[in-house]
């Protein structure tokens, strides 16, 4: 264990974490790396470190690597906007990649996991409707409601856009994804050694970046671990410089969440330089640089509880010291 490391304080942390009553969550896995070693390890029954699990949101924040590539290739440019055809006849051409990456579109959404209510995800994800398997076109045909760059919403139907203008920025075929696969397979899962990821794709060939990469938790702490290190991997720089620090630049704050949001990352405003990648049911990577520390926790939590275990995971972050 590394120095400074409140031992008592981490294993309480852990507990509380991994014993919650039933009703309020199950953990089902639980990895801590702390100077580049795993100090704590805890799956679920039924689980072990080869099981792969659902991203749900964390994907989002995969997205927002695989653009940055894209950018260090010169491939794309934040403040690139007509991003899709569809687009050109109204405002929406005004939208930058920017104002997707930071969920400032404008465009009309809305986010909620509720069965029965209305709510735009579930009928993108899991509805039929005339953009049945296409999600990125179902979420840009909302309407424009407010001046891109303006009003921060969160949104999974933007984040499934963003997939598919770097989809098109890669020259992929449409109905075809197999060059955004490839692209993400070499560059990113290959490079960092992501060997159990499985990302899904829609009908239409679209990475569903939103919600849909299968791993073990010890793959996502090495994508945390690439953020860790500023997006360098082995001594290879694989994201541009300041990429890391635009995911977690500060654009709004969520008063629901009680947390910031940068570009496709989220911010835990009591631990200064960390960001989040946030899922659905509790789906947490959270990496803090000046801790030199990854947490990843996969399980299953009811949102009346998502504040709450967010807190219990603060409290297993504050075991470990400030560099």
């Amino acid at each position: 264990m590394g120095e400074g490391v409140h031992e008592p304080a981490l294993r309480e942390a852990c507990r509380l974490i991994e014993e919650r009553p039933s009703e309020e969550g199950a953990t089902h896995a639980l990895l801590v790396v702390h100077g580049g070693q795993v100090v704590h390890e805890f799956y679920g029954e039924g689980i072990n470190q080869d099981s792969t699990l659902i991203s749900w949101s964390m994907a989002k924040s995969m997205t927002q690597a695989l653009v940055g590539m894209a950018v260090k290739d010169g491939l794309l440019n934040i403040s690139d906007s007509h991003l899709l055809p569809q687009w050109e006849s109204d405002g929406r051409r005004d939208i930058t990649l920017d104002d997707l990456l930071t969920m400032r579109s404008g465009l009309s959404w809305i986010e909620d996991y509720v069965d029965g209510s209305v709510s735009d995800v579930i009928e993108m994800l899991f509805a039929e409707s005339e953009f049945t398997g296409d999600h990125a076109s179902y979420a840009a045909s909302k309407p424009l409601l407010h001046a891109p760059g303006t009003q921060w919403l969160y949104s999974s139907g933007t984040t499934n856009i963003i997939a598919r203008v770097l989809a098109n920025a890669l020259n992929e075929p449409t109905g075809s994804h197999q060059l955004f696969k490839s692209f993400m397979q070499t560059r990113l899962f290959d490079e960092i050694g992501m060997n159990s990821a499985i990302a899904k794709f829609d009908d239409a060939g679209t990475f569903v970046g939103s919600s849909f990469v299968y791993a073990t938790a010890r793959d996502f702490a090495r994508f945390g671990y690439l953020y860790l290190n500023d997006g360098v991997w082995n001594g290879k720089r694989l994201l541009p410089e300041g990429w890391v620090e635009y995911a977690g630049r500060v654009v709004a704050h969520d008063p629901d969440m009680l947390m910031d949001y940068g570009a496709q990352w989220w911010v835990w405003p009591d631990d200064e330089d960390s960001i989040m990648a946030h899922g659905y049911e509790g789906q947490i990577l959270w990496v803090s640089p000046r801790r030199d520390l990854v947490i990843v926790h996969c399980g299953k939590t009811d949102a009346l509880y998502g504040a709450q275990l967010r807190s219990m995971v603060a409290g297993l972050v504050e075991a470990f010291p400030v560099r």
